[in-house]
C-alpha cells in the first residue's frame, strides 16, 4: 500500500500511529493507521484483506506515494475464535495449578504474586504501582504524601485510596510528582507546521492589533428569548458564534480589504466570505472553514460550525475543509481569556479575537450601569489594511452586535432602510 495524497499541496505525511501490529490479519477498509499531515490527522484504510507487513515506523515521515505496508492477499482469513482460543489454552495451566496447591495455603498466596510485581513496577521503596501512579496523577497527589504498605515500601492503589479518603492539606495536592524525572515527546507534524507558520507571520507581516468592547446584553436578551424556539425549529442550539460570523460577513462587505490577501505585488480581493472558525481538538488547534458564510442564515451557520467541530474533535476533518479561508474568528473566551492579540492565519490578512463576557460598570446616558461586556481584538496586516479600515471594520462589528436588527439590513439602520436613505 502506498500513501494516498491527503490533499492538494501536501507532499509528505507522518505515521502518527499504527492501529494494527505486524503480522495481523486486516480486512478491506479497516483503519490500519493514523497519519499526520501539516493540516490534519487522517485514517489510512486497508485497500485489501490479508496479513499485513509494516514497512514504516511510527513517527517516520514518508512521502506521498511511498510504500508503507504490504498486504498478503493470498492469506486465508483466520476463524473468529482462533485468537481467543489460543489465549485460553495458554492460560489453562494456571487455572489447573490452583486446585493442586490447596494442600499448602502459603503456595496459594505467594505463587501468583512475583511475576506481576516485576512486570508492573520496580522494587524501589516509595515507587507506586501502575494503578497507584495513575490514581495519583488524576488527583494531583505526590508520592511523599502517601503512606506505603506494599512489599519493600512500594505504594499500592489501596494506599492512595486511603490517603485520599483521609484528606490532604493544601501542600499535599500539588499536581507535581516530585520525582525530578524528564520526558521528551516528538511534536506532531501538525504542531510543527503551526509553529513554522506562526513564526513566519510574526517576521513576514506588519501585524498590528486594534481593540474595542461590545455590550453583549442585546445579543444575550435576543438569545434568551428565542433559544428554545430556535433549537426546536432548527434542531441546533443558538450560540454566539453565529451572530459574530454574521456581523463579520456584513462588515467585510463594507471593508473588502480586511477580506483580501497579498500575493506577491498584487492584492487578491474576494467577493465571498469563507470564515475560518478556530476550534480546539485532541490534536491541537484547528481552523475549519465555513464556506460562503455571507449567504448563510444564523441556523445554517450554527449547523455548519457544529458539523465541522465534531469532525475536528473526532479527527475526521479533511485538509480541504481547513484550507482557503479568507478571514478567521477565534474565541479564547471559552477558556476564560479576558484579552489577547491573536496571530493572523496566513495567507489571510486579519483575524478577530473574541474573549470572555464579564459584567462591568459602563456609562450609559449619563448613568453607570452594569452590563455584560466582551473585549474584541482585530489583528491585521498593516501592509494591506490601513488603520482607518481596521478600526472602522471593528466598530461596524460592534454596532451590529449591539443592534442585532442591523444584520437583517446589510449593516444599515432599519430606519434608514424604511426611509429610503
Amino acid at each position: 500500500m502506498k500513501v494516498p495524497s491527503p490533499g492538494e499541496s501536501i507532499s509528505e505525511v507522518e505515521i502518527a500511529q499504527w492501529l494494527v501490529s505486524n503480522g495481523d490479519y486486516v480486512v478491506k477498509d479497516q483503519a490500519i493507521a493514523e497519519v499526520d499531515s501539516d493540516k490534519a490527522t487522517l485514517e489510512l484504510p486497508a485497500e485489501e484483506s490479508g496479513i499485513i507487513t509494516l514497512k514504516a515506523e511510527e513517527g517516520e515521515v514518508v512521502a506521498v506515494g511511498q510504500v508503507v505496508c504490504l498486504i498478503d492477499t493470498s492469506a486465508a482469513a483466520p476463524k473468529g475464535t482462533a485468537a481467543p482460543a489460543a489465549k485460553e489454552i495458554a492460560s489453562e495451566p494456571k487455572k489447573e495449578a490452583a486446585p493442586a496447591a490447596k494442600e499448602t495455603k502459603a503456595v496459594e498466596q505467594t505463587a501468583p504474586n512475583p511475576s506481576p510485581v516485576k512486570e508492573e513496577y520496580s522494587y524501589a521503596a516509595g515507587t507506586p504501582s501502575v494503578a497507584a501512579e495513575k490514581l495519583m496523577k488524576e488527583n494531583g497527589v505526590s508520592a511523599n504524601k502517601v503512606q506505603a504498605s506494599g512489599k519493600d515500601g512500594r505504594i499500592t492503589k489501596q494506599d492512595v485510596v486511603a490517603a485520599l479518603s483521609g484528606g490532604f492539606n493544601a501542600s499535599a495536592v500539588s499536581g507535581w510528582g516530585g520525582t525530578r524525572n524528564q520526558s521528551r515527546e516528538r511534536m506532531s507534524m501538525l504542531r510543527r507546521k503551526v509553529a513554522e507558520r506562526l513564526v513566519a507571520v510574526k517576521s513576514e507581516t506588519a501585524m498590528l492589533t486594534t481593540f474595542n468592547e461590545v455590550d453583549m446584553k442585546p445579543i444575550m436578551d435576543l438569545r434568551n428569548q428565542y433559544k428554545d424556539l430556535f433549537a426546536k425549529h432548527h434542531e441546533v442550539n443558538l450560540g454566539f458564534m453565529s451572530f459574530f460570523t454574521k456581523a463579520v460577513t456584513e462588515a467585510l462587505n463594507l471593508y473588502p480589504a480586511v477580506n483580501a490577501q497579498i500575493d506577491g505585488t498584487e492584492m487578491v480581493m474576494h467577493d465571498y466570505a469563507d470564515i475560518g472558525i478556530a476550534v480546539s481538538s485532541p490534536k491541537g488547534l484547528m481552523v475549519p472553514v465555513v464556506r460562503n458564510a455571507e449567504q448563510m442564515s444564523l441556523a445554517e451557520i450554527e449547523k455548519e460550525i457544529k458539523r465541522l467541530a465534531i469532525k475536528a474533535r473526532d479527527g475526521k476533518i479533511t485538509p480541504d475543509e481547513m484550507t482557503g479561508g479568507t478571514f478567521t474568528i477565534t474565541n479564547g473566551g471559552v477558556f476564560g481569556s479576558m484579552l489577547s492579540t491573536p496571530i493572523i492565519n496566513p495567507p489571510q490578512s486579519a483575524i478577530l479575537g473574541m474573549h470572555n463576557i464579564v459584567e462591568r460598570p459602563v456609562a450609559i446616558d449619563g448613568t453607570v450601569q452594569i452590563r455584560p461586556i466582551m473585549y474584541l481584538a482585530l489583528s491585521y496586516d498593516h501592509r494591506i489594511i490601513d488603520g482607518k479600515e481596521s478600526v472602522s471594520f471593528l466598530v461596524k462589528v460592534k454596532e451590529m452586535l449591539e443592534h442585532p436588527e442591523r444584520m437583517l439590513f446589510g449593516a444599515r439602520d432599519p430606519r434608514e432602510v424604511l426611509l429610503g436613505l
